[in-house]
C-alpha cells in the first residue's frame, strides 16, 4: 500500500470519491459538489499548508484519501477517509503508519501529529491504536452534528516524535475507552433465505426504493410516520444515504430485500434503536404492497431473528406496532414473537392526530 499525492488535475476524481461514498462520522455525511469545488479552489486540498494523498492498495485501487493540514505548524492534523467498499480491511491503520512516516521525515522536524474523531467511531479509534497513536483527551459534547442538531463527545489521539523514532507507545495514565465503546461483533452483511437475498443497503438502491415506496404509499401512510410526506427521488436518495451511514456506524441495521428468482427489490427489514451494551434490537420493516400475501416478510423476519441471536449475540429482539395493525401483529405471531403487553395511549398514531395503543412483542434468550 502507498500514499500517492493528489494533484489538481484529479479534481473530478476527488469530487466523485467524496460524493459517492458516505461519511457517517463527519460533519457532512454527503458533501455537495459545489462545496467541494469551492474548497479545492481556496486551497483546501493542496497548498503550502495542506497536502492530500490517495491511499492506493497493491492493486493500484484508490481505497481512500488522507488530507494533512497545518503543515506550517509544529503539530500537523489530518483527515482520513476510507471508501465504503474498502472498510474493514485494515487500510485505515496502514495509511496512518504511512502518514506518520511522511510527517516525521519532513525537514521541518515536526514534534507530533494528532487526529480527532467522535467517541463512538470505534473503527477509527481502533485504526489509531493499531498505528501506535495514544488517546490523549476525551472532550464532552464537543462534536456538533448540524444535521442531527446533536452534540457528541470527541476524542483526541496523538503520536510524538520520540515515540515514532523509538518505535514505542507511551500511554497516558488513564483509559476509559470501554466505558464509551462496547465491543461490536463482526458480522456478515448478506443473508440468504429460501426465496430472498437479504443485504446491507447500497447507495445505488435509491430508485428501487423510491419505486416501491411510491407504489405502496397509501398503505405505508397508515402505519409509518416517515410516509406522511410524499417521497421524492431526492428525499429517497437521502433516506438510503442515511441507511447506509447508520449501517456503517452500526447505529441501525436496515437490510434491503430482493427476490432470488427475479432480483426484484421488495422492501426493507432490520434493526433499529439498537442497544449494543445489552444486545437489544428492535425490528422494523416495510413491504412493497404488490408482494403482500406471499409470506416474504415472515421469511425475512425469521432469517433476521436467527441472525440476531447467532451473529449479534442478541439477548432481546422486540417488535412494536399499533394495536390495530393486524398484518404486523400476524407477522409477529408467525415468527414466534411473544406478546408481552399492550401499552395504552403511549404514542402518537402515524399521522400524529391521535394516540395509539402499542403492542410489545419480544423474543429473549
Amino acid at each position: 500500500m502507498r500514499l500517492q499525492e493528489w494533484t489538481i488535475e484529479e479534481q473530478d476524481l476527488l469530487i466523485q470519491f467524496m460524493t459517492t461514498n458516505s461519511w457517517p462520522y463527519h460533519d457532512s455525511s454527503q458533501p455537495g459538489r459545489e462545496l467541494l469545488e469551492k474548497s479545492i479552489e481556496e486551497g483546501g486540498y493542496a497548498s503550502d499548508d495542506v497536502k492530500t494523498f490517495w491511499i492506493e492498495n497493491s492493486e493500484n485501487e484508490k481505497v481512500g484519501i488522507v488530507k494533512v493540514y497545518d503543515l506550517q505548524e509544529d503539530v500537523p492534523l489530518f483527515d482520513l477517509r476510507i471508501a465504503d467498499d474498502f472498510r474493514g480491511y485494515g487500510y485505515g491503520s496502514r495509511a496512518l503508519k504511512k502518514l506518520t512516516q511522511y510527517v516525521f521525515e519532513l525537514p521541518e522536524h515536526k514534534i507530533r501529529i494528532e487526529g480527532h474523531t467522535r467517541h463512538d467511531n470505534a473503527a477509527m479509534r481502533k485504526a489509531f491504536e493499531r498505528a501506535g497513536f495514544v488517546k490523549e483527551a476525551h472532550l464532552r459534547q464537543a462534536w456538533f452534528l448540524p444535521k442531527e442538531n446533536t452534540y457528541y463527545d470527541a476524542v483526541t489521539y496523538g503520536m510524538t516524535r520520540e515515540d515514532y523514532e523509538a518505535g514505542t507507545t507511551t500511554p497516558v495514565r488513564w483509559e476509559d475507552r470501554e466505558r464509551y465503546v462496547k465491543s461490536i461483533p463482526g458480522f456478515k452483511e448478506q443473508l440468504q433465505s429460501e426465496r430472498l437475498h437479504i443485504r446491507a443497503p447500497e447507495l445505488n438502491d435509491s430508485m428501487d426504493v423510491w419505486g416501491a415506496v411510491s407504489h405502496s404509499m397509501p398503505t405505508l401512510r397508515k402505519w409509518t410516520g416517515w410516509a406522511q410526506k410524499e417521497m421524492t427521488i431526492e428525499s429517497t436518495e437521502e433516506y438510503v444515504r442515511q441507511s447506509v451511514s447508520e449501517f456503517i456506524g452500526r447505529k441501525s441495521l436496515n437490510f434491503h430485500l430482493f427476490l432470488k428468482e427475479t432480483g426484484e427489490f421488495i422492501g426493507c427489514a432490520g434493526f433499529h434503536r439498537i442497544d449494543w451494551n445489552i444486545r437489544k434490537f428492535e425490528v422494523e420493516y416495510w413491504l412493497d404492497t404488490k408482494f403482500e400475501g406471499e409470506g416474504y416478510m415472515t421469511e425475512a423476519i425469521k432469517e433476521l431473528v436467527k441472525f440476531a441471536f447467532t451473529d449479534l449475540s442478541a439477548t432481546r429482539v422486540e417488535f412494536l406496532c399499533d394495536e390495530n395493525h393486524s398484518k404486523g401483529r400476524a407477522v409477529a405471531k408467525r415468527t414466534s414473537f411473544e406478546l408481552e403487553g399492550i401499552l395504552r395511549k403511549n404514542a402518537p398514531s402515524a399521522n400524529g392526530q391521535d394516540l395509539r395503543n402499542t403492542c410489545v412483542y419480544a423474543i429473549v434468550t
